[in-house]
Formats: structure tokens, sequence, C-alpha cells
């Protein structure tokens, strides 16, 4: 996890949406991505998130502690579960950037300051 090698943009959730789909399409996987089969997916890689996390007891913000091999698999397993996470609400036909942005607005309601 070289942070050289990296540069910073944003990634939209259209993007995403449409690479996911177009990486299934060539591989001939549109059949197997139901929302019954991608939700299994999903969460299966939020086990193997958890993990990550499970005998480590309390984490300080910013994972000063943690070697960058550990950083680098939890990259990769948050990037899983976010990978189908798209997925699922791409196959479901929902737009999952408006529905997280309208329960931001529900969850202010909900708790007001």
């Amino acid at each position: 996890m070289e942070n050289s090698t990296k540069t910073a943009r944003d990634v939209s959730l259209q993007e995403l949406r449409e690479r996911l789909a177009e990486f299934a399409r060539v591989r001939g996987w549109d059949q197997y991505h139901s929302p019954r089969n991608l939700l299994l997916a999903l969460v299966g890689e939020v086990g193997e998130l958890s993990e990550i996390f499970q005998w480590k007891g309390e984490v300080a913000r910013g994972l000063p502690n943690w070697s960058s091999d550990d950083k680098e698999h939890l990259e990769e397993e948050l990037s899983d579960v976010l990978l189908y996470l798209v997925q699922l609400a791409d196959v479901c036909g929902l737009d999952l950037g408006q529905a997280a942005l309208a329960k931001i607005v529900k969850n202010a309601e909900k708790y007001p300051v």
C-alpha cells in the first residue's frame, strides 16, 4: 500500500456501477447477480471485514498501530463490501447515492441538535 502509487480523486457511485456492470458482463456473470446472490456475497464480505477487527480490541482512529499490510487488507475488505453494496443497489434499480443523502436528512430530523 504505497501512497506514492496512489492518486487522490473522487470516485462516483456511477463510475463504480458502470465498471462493475462491465466487469460482470464480459465474464458472463450477470446471470448470477440476482439481488439474493449479491446480498449473500455482501454478507460474506462483511464477515471477512469483521474478522479483521475480531481480536484487536478497541482500535484508535487512523489505525496508528496497524502495519501497512493490515491497512491494505482492511482496504481490500472494505472495497469488497462497497462493491457488492453498489451492485446490489444497481440490480435492485435503486439510486444508492440519493437514498444515502435522503437517509442523512431523515436521521437529522430524527436526531436534531
